[in-house]
Order: C-alpha cells, then sequence, then structure tokens
C-alpha cells in the first residue's frame, strides 16, 4: 500500500511537471504599420486552440501558451492577420499589422443595398481606396483626381473649383454609375457629375470602391465604364473626432470640423461635420466659395434593427473657365481665362472693383437625405432599404448685353425634385447558396429655365415669350446659394428664352443567385426596368398663360449577367465574367430639340445595347501580390452629344445618332512590400477604343433649333477621344521614422485623342506625365496618447509639367509649324492641365 501511494504521489508530480513544463509565455506589442500607433483590443490566439487573449490600451499582449512551442495568430479587424512562430518563454517584442483591403472595419449602414464587391465572391476589377489615403490625398480635389492612381482612369480638371471630369477605361463620367452609400447620385436627365455638388463628400468618406466594367451592382443600373461606390461615415462605434485646417496655393484655405458621439447605451449615435472652403482659383478670375455639412443620427433598437437617417450638402459658387483657343493659352499663359466679361462692375460681383465680371459663373445648392434601415430577419436572411431625396436649386449665370445695350447676369437654372427608394433582399438558401432580390424606384421633376441672376447698372430687362405675352424682367435671383434654395424663381413671367419641365419615373427589379464553395464560385443576375419621360413647355406655347405636355414614352430595359471564378492553389485564382445591357437612352437626348420643342425625335431614340466579357487573374500574398484583366465592351445603338467648340452664333451642336464604340484593352496592378517600411505599387493599363461602322447626324444652333437635315457620317475606325488609351502609374510609400512617412506618384498618358464633331477623325495629342509627392506625420498626444496631432504636405505635378489636358476639336496640323503646338493646330479648342499646385494641413484627432 505505501509502494503504490508513493507511485501515485510520484505519478501525479510527475503529471503536472510535464504540463507546467510544457506552457510557455509569449508576450509582445502590437501597432499599425506606418503609423506605429498601438492596436489595443487586436486578438492573440494560439494556433489551433481556443487558448487566446487581447491586447491592452497600449497594444501590448501576454499569453500563457498550452504547448512550448508553436504559432500565436495576432489579428485585428481590417488588418491583415499576422502568424508568429514561438518555442519557449517568447518575447515577440513589436508586431506590425498592416491594413488589407477588406473593408470590415467600417460600419455600414444599408450594407445589403451598397454593392461593394467584397459581397461577391465572384471577384471584379476593383480598386478600393481606404479612409486613411482618402485623408490624406484628397485635399482639396474632387473624387476623380483621387481615382487616377488605378488602372484605366483619367481626371480632366477643367479649369474652376468641382468642373473636372473622370474617365474610366475610355467611358466618360456620364457613363459610369456613382453612387453614395447605395444611393444613384449621377443626373437623371444626362448621367452628368457636378463634382462641386459634393465637395464634403470626402471629407466623411470611410471608403472610395472603383469597379471597372460590368461590377458587382445589387441595382438596377446598366453602368458602361464601371460603378464607383462612395461610402460614407454613418454610425462610428467610438466617440471622437476632427478639426482640419487646410490652405494652399491662390489663397484657398478650407477649415472643417467633425464630430460622433458614438453608440450609446440606449443605441443612438450622432455624427456631424461642418466647412468651409474659399480660394482664387488656379486658373484666372476662377474665383469661389463654399460650405460643407453633413449629420447622421443612427439607432440601435436591438440586435436585429439599425435604423440611420444622413443628410448631407455643399452649397456653392465658383466662377468658370471658358474654353479659348490653344493658341490664345500659348499667347496668354496656361492659367489664361477668356470667359469673362470686361467694362462692368457691381457690389455683388466675385472680383468687385476690378472692372472684371466672370463670364460663366456656377452656383449651386443640393441638400442630399436618405433613411435607410437594416433588418436581420432570422440567421439565414435580411432586407436593407433606403429611401432617399434631394432637392437642387442652382443656375449657371453669364454676363450679357442685349440688343438695346443693357447689361446684366443671365441665368441658366437647372433646379429639381428627386425622390427614390432602393430595397434589398438577401437569403442564405444554403451553405453554399446565396439568393438577392432588389427594387429601385426613382421619381424625377426638373425645372429648367432662364432668368436675370443680377441687373447690373440697370432695373429691367426687356423679353417676351408666347406664355405671358411682352413683360419686364424685374427680380433678380441672387447669386448666393442659400437664397437660390430656399427662394427660387417660381414666377413664369420672371423667365425668359426657355421654361419647361420634366418628369422622368424610374423603376427596376434586381435578382441575383451565387454559388461557391472551397475553390469554385459562380453567380448570375438580371435585372429589368422601365422609365417613363413627360416634358411640360411655359414659354413656346400657342396659348397665353397655357402650358403644353407632350406625350409620355415609355422605354423598358434589362441586363443580365454572368461570371465565375475559381481557385487554382493557394493565392492563385482566376474569374470570368460576361453581361448584355439594354438601356434606356438618357432624357435629352430623346426630343427634336432640348428648348422650346415637346416633339420626339423622329426615328425615336432607341435603346442602347451594352455587350461586355471580363476575364482576370488574381495573385496573392503578403509581400507581392497583382490583378491582371482582360475586357471588351461593345456599346452599340449610342446617341452621342457634342458640340462645335465655339460659343454664341458660331456655335454648333451635334446629336449623332446610331454610334457604336469598341472598347477593349489588359489592365495590370501590382501591389509589393520589399520591405516593413516600404510599400511600392504599381499599374499598367492598355486600351483600344475606337468607333465602327457609321451613324446618322443632326445639327442644331445656340438655341436648339435643327439646321437642315440629318446627314450620314462615316467613324469607322475614329479613335475615341477624351482619355489616353495607354496609362501607367507607380506610387510608393516609405516610413521614414514612426509616424512620419514620405510618398509620391508617377503617372503617365499616351495614346490620346481629342473630342470633336465626328465628322473628321479625331487627333493624337502629346503624352505627358506628371509627378505628385506629398510628406505626412502624426504626432500622439494626450495623457494616454489616445489623440493625435497629423500634418500633412502635398505638392501636385511638382516638375510643373505643360502639357495639353484635352482638346476639342478636329483641325489637322497645319502646314506651317508656327501653328501648330506638338504637332496640333494651335486654332482648335483646348486646355493646358494645371502647373504645380500645394495645399499644407494640420488635423488633430480626439
Amino acid at each position: 500500500m505505501k509502494k503504490t501511494t508513493h507511485f501515485l504521489m510520484y505519478a501525479v508530480v510527475l503529471l503536472f511537471s510535464t504540463v507546467l513544463m510544457a506552457q510557455s509565455t509569449v508576450s509582445g506589442t502590437v501597432y499599425e504599420v506606418g503609423t506605429n500607433i498601438p492596436l489595443p483590443g487586436a486578438n492573440v490566439v494560439e494556433k489551433g486552440t481556443s487558448n487566446g487573449t487581447t491586447t491592452d490600451f497600449n497594444g501590448k499582449f501576454t499569453l500563457q501558451t498550452q504547448a512550448s512551442s508553436g504559432q500565436v495568430v495576432i489579428s485585428f479587424v481590417g488588418y491583415s492577420s499576422l502568424t508568429v512562430k514561438f518555442n519557449g518563454d517568447t518575447d515577440l517584442g513589436t508586431v506590425n499589422l498592416s491594413a488589407d483591403n477588406s473593408l470590415e472595419e467600417i460600419v455600414i449602414t444599408a450594407s445589403g443595398v451598397i454593392d461593394l464587391a467584397e459581397d461577391r465572391k465572384t471577384p471584379v476589377a476593383v480598386s478600393t481606396i481606404k479612409a486613411n489615403e482618402i485623408r490624406e490625398k484628397a485635399a482639396n480635389w474632387d473624387l476623380p483626381e483621387l481615382l487616377k492612381s488605378t488602372p484605366s482612369v483619367q481626371n480632366i480638371k477643367a479649369g474652376g473649383f468641382g468642373d473636372g471630369a473622370m474617365f474610366l477605361r475610355g467611358f466618360d463620367q456620364t457613363n459610369t454609375a456613382f453612387l453614395l452609400n447605395g444611393q444613384p447620385i449621377n443626373g437623371m436627365e444626362d448621367g452628368k457629375m457636378y463634382w462641386s455638388n459634393w465637395s464634403g463628400v470626402l471629407d466623411v468618406a470611410n471608403a472610395v470602391q472603383v469597379q471597372r466594367g460590368l461590377g458587382a451592382s445589387k441595382l438596377a443600373i446598366s453602368s458602361v465604364g464601371g460603378t464607383v461606390n462612395i461610402v460614407t461615415k454613418t454610425i462610428d462605434r467610438k466617440e471622437g473626432g476632427f478639426l482640419q485646417q487646410l490652405i494652399g496655393n491662390d489663397n484657398y484655405t478650407k477649415t472643417t470640423a467633425y464630430y460622433s458621439t458614438g453608440v450609446n447605451e440606449k443605441g443612438w449615435s450622432f455624427s456631424a461635420m461642418l466647412g468651409h472652403w474659399q480660394g482664387d482659383g488656379y486658373v484666372d478670375f476662377t474665383d469661389g466659395q463654399g460650405q460643407t455639412y453633413f449629420l447622421s443620427v443612427g439607432y440601435q433598437p436591438n440586435d436585429n434593427n439599425i435604423l440611420n437617417f444622413l443628410v448631407t450638402g455643399a452649397p456653392q459658387w465658383h466662377a468658370a473657365a471658358g474654353r479659348g483657343s490653344i493658341g490664345s493659352f500659348l499667347e496668354n499663359g496656361r492659367r489664361y481665362n477668356s470667359w469673362n466679361f470686361s467694362g462692368v462692375d457691381s457690389p455683388n460681383t466675385l472680383n468687385g472693383g476690378n472692372n472684371v465680371y466672370p463670364g460663366g459663373r456656377n452656383i449651386y445648392h443640393k441638400p442630399v437625405a436618405n433613411l435607410t434601415w437594416d433588418l436581420t430577419i432570422n440567421d439565414k436572411s435580411s432586407l436593407s432599404t433606403v429611401l432617399y431625396g434631394s432637392m437642387g436649386r442652382g443656375s449657371f449665370a453669364q454676363a450679357r448685353t442685349n440688343d438695346d445695350g443693357v447689361t446684366y447676369a443671365r441665368g441658366s437654372n437647372n433646379n429639381h425634385n428627386w425622390y427614390g427608394l432602393v430595397a434589398n433582399y438577401n437569403n442564405e438558401l444554403s451553405e453554399n447558396l446565396n439568393f438577392n432580390v432588389g427594387a429601385d424606384a426613382r421619381f424625377y421633376n426638373g425645372i429648367h429655365f432662364r432668368d436675370v441672376r443680377e441687373l447690373i447698372m440697370v432695373e429691367s430687362v426687356s423679353a417676351s415669350s408666347g406664355y405671358s405675352g411682352d413683360y419686364e424682367l424685374t427680380r433678380e435671383g441672387g447669386i448666393n446659394p442659400w437664397t437660390v434654395f430656399f427662394n427660387p424663381n417660381t414666377d413664369h413671367s420672371q423667365r425668359f428664352g426657355y421654361d419647361y419641365e420634366e418628369q422622368i419615373n424610374y423603376a427596376g427589379v434586381f435578382g441575383q443567385l451565387e454559388y461557391a464553395n472551397d475553390n469554385l464560385s459562380a453567380f448570375f443576375q438580371g435585372a429589368v426596368s422601365t422609365q417613363s419621360h413627360v416634358r411640360t413647355e411655359f414659354l413656346n406655347v400657342q396659348q397665353e398663360g397655357v402650358s403644353e405636355e407632350s406625350d409620355k414614352v415609355n422605354n423598358p430595359g434589362f441586363n443580365l449577367k454572368t461570371g465565375l471564378a475559381y481557385t487554382l492553389a493557394e493565392n492563385h485564382k482566376v474569374f470570368a465574367n460576361a453581361g448584355y445591357y439594354s438601356r434606356q437612352p438618357f432624357h435629352d437626348v430623346l426630343f427634336r430639340n432640348n428648348r422650346g420643342s415637346n416633339e420626339y425625335l423622329v426615328p425615336e431614340v432607341e435603346n442602347e445595347k451594352i455587350t461586355g466579357f471580363e476575364a482576370g487573374y488574381q495573385l496573392g500574398g503578403h509581400a507581392f501580390s497583382a490583378n491582371l484583366n482582360v475586357y471588351h465592351t461593345t456599346w452599340d445603338n449610342r446617341t452621342l452629344l457634342n458640340d462645335n467648340g465655339e460659343q454664341e452664333e458660331d456655335y454648333i451642336g451635334f446629336q449623332t445618332q446610331g454610334v457604336k464604340q469598341v472598347h477593349m484593352g489588359v489592365e495590370l496592378e501590382v501591389f509589393t512590400r520589399p520591405i516593413d517600411q516600404l510599400r511600392l505599387n504599381g499599374f499598367v493599363s492598355v486600351g483600344d477604343w475606337t468607333f465602327k461602322g457609321d451613324a446618322s447626324q443632326r445639327s442644331f444652333n445656340q438655341d436648339g433649333d435643327e439646321i437642315g437635315s440629318a446627314t450620314a457620317v462615316e467613324i469607322d475606325g475614329f479613335n475615341v477621344g477624351g482619355a489616353a488609351q495607354f496609362t501607367a502609374g507607380v506610387n510608393a510609400d516609405y516610413e521614414i521614422l514612426p509616424r512620419l512617412s514620405v510618398d509620391g506618384a508617377w503617372n503617365m498618358y499616351d495614346n490620346f485623342y481629342s473630342t470633336g464633331s465626328l465628322t473628321e477623325p479625331t487627333l493624337e495629342l502629346p503624352s505627358y506625365d506628371t509627378v505628385d509627392a506629398g510628406l505626412s506625420y502624426k504626432m500622439l498626444v494626450g495623457d494616454n496618447k489616445q489623440n493625435s496631432l497629423q500634418f500633412r504636405v502635398n505638392v501636385n505635378n511638382i516638375f510643373d509639367e505643360v502639357y495639353l489636358e484635352s482638346v476639342n476639336g478636329n483641325l489637322a496640323a497645319s502646314a506651317n509649324p508656327a501653328e501648330n503646338y506638338k504637332g496640333v493646330n494651335i486654332n482648335n479648342t483646348g486646355r493646358f492641365g494645371y502647373g504645380r499646385t500645394w495645399n499644407v494641413s494640420m488635423r488633430f484627432n480626439f
């Protein structure tokens, strides 16, 4: 018995000794790459077990492991996880986690509606720009400038504040779908985007995702070039905010403040942002100013419901830059603005006292509001709904002198009331099968007229119309965007030139079925829609005081998309997508002319036909990854609007029907991290974009009256202009010291062509490249280093490259070399890009 007792005691001691000897202590500190900010709450788990811990407020952790050697997995939401080996007691020291390409750290309301590519397992050609990069590089630029370092994107600044444009795979921004938290924001009439109306969006953006080509849309939209998703802050998990002051070239200044309460114990959260900007503009006489505001109220009564109300707007005015001949810019410099009305002065002019009135001035206020509701029905299904609306009020004011010698500012007003609903239902039918269905309804009322914005040194302007007879214009609409919004001109007797309204109603349904297992994923989606158009004329009518309404035209449309992806091996995936769209034409191309007629064009404009194919290869990896895409898009039966680039009596507008374009190309993106402190990425896009076949063209004068009859135009083989068909770029970010980094970007543009009337081949333009650079430093402040003070310097076009940014015209090179600029006839209308620009900002995060 005694020996047995001794044996049992010995066995117990041996067992405990073995267990104790098998345990190890692993410790370390987890930081964010690039900022060296501690990551509190990061997970540290012994691989193959449920044994784990989390980092403290300073990013430190200590884990008692169950084995003497093995691996620990360190992870944090929104960052790439890291697996580290240990052998016995191990101090890992500093562990750096880098932000990955996912959007998981963002609290997204209406998550079922926002069509981010990560929601689909079958990939598409996509680039995602995260909050930190937006915060540093957006500065005082519009969204297209931020996207120029992604494949097949080109940004055209176009002169004045917010007047820029973006091209995606050679398609202009009217044919790229832009979504704000799942809400369509392209103009309903013509698809246009006016970036001056969205100047505050990037201040509260969490991410911007560019889906090239077919995209991953959960709406019944048929974008040709791609889809750009802007995801803003809505509900913040934690209390905090920022104060930022930015200054830049040409007396630019911008002040912004943001604060969020975080989510309280009762599920409520509040966020608000307010900003003001002003500046003289890079181009002469293009000064402007505006405000930005954002308010978000969230409520989560329980785990199954999240509601959020958001309103944002950017009231502003800015003077525009007119187009001129290339020769006039060479003579006067690239800051030259030919579009000014000299010899007048008014207390209300932007350049009061200098005897110059802006030739064109944009005044607009477009508040946007939406209410979102995310409902988790059960473990398998959910419903997201967005109810939205916007009221746009504004004008484009131009100084004019009529036949009586009366000088005034004429306003071309483009007001609207827009309401819509987007809903999406998602159901996991099985572990591998997912079903998605949605609806999209939009109701749009456009209000267009001319009036007097300012009476310059006169008391009235004479006018005449069929609706109001002979009358005097005595009302001044003003140039203050707040006044324009709250006190719009609703009196038809104080309008002239043109006065009409349009009602556009749109309804569509969408469905998607996706299958996915460990190696294979495939999806099929389809959408059907209908769009109706009615136009009401008030000015050019037969009976005084009686408006005339057009017949209603209804256009059905549909789209079909399918795709699959296959994982060849770890970190190697291939995919292919295909789609066909029957897209309704824009409202602006349906009528005989845009001003003064309710007659539809004969023959009627039919739906556009778009066929797209895309394939890609994705290589994953921590230090090196790459995306290779090929695409082919055929855009048939298009109606194209352009002009001869002239003003007033010399203006001729062209409407070309039956246009066919074929865009094909290859895109390569490479992401590398040679060392922990260096991120080095690059891209190359090679495109071949040409017109095919013949088309039919009509011509119109400045009043919208048709000139002559339709003529056939031969466009086969003409290059598609507006954007470079070859783009390439390299961007790098290097951490010099903890929280001190420098970055740079080089972009090149070649195989670049003009836009024109299509009666003659487009012109090849000279290639160019630009270099941008930036410097960031973040200082940790506060008792626990929980706040930060961030300094940022951006210099764009650092080498002051002189380049033609865009040309409108088909005039071939002259035999006289003095009449050419780098092979382009200087009598064509064009615009040079900006020279060296800069901005400096200081941001306090709390």
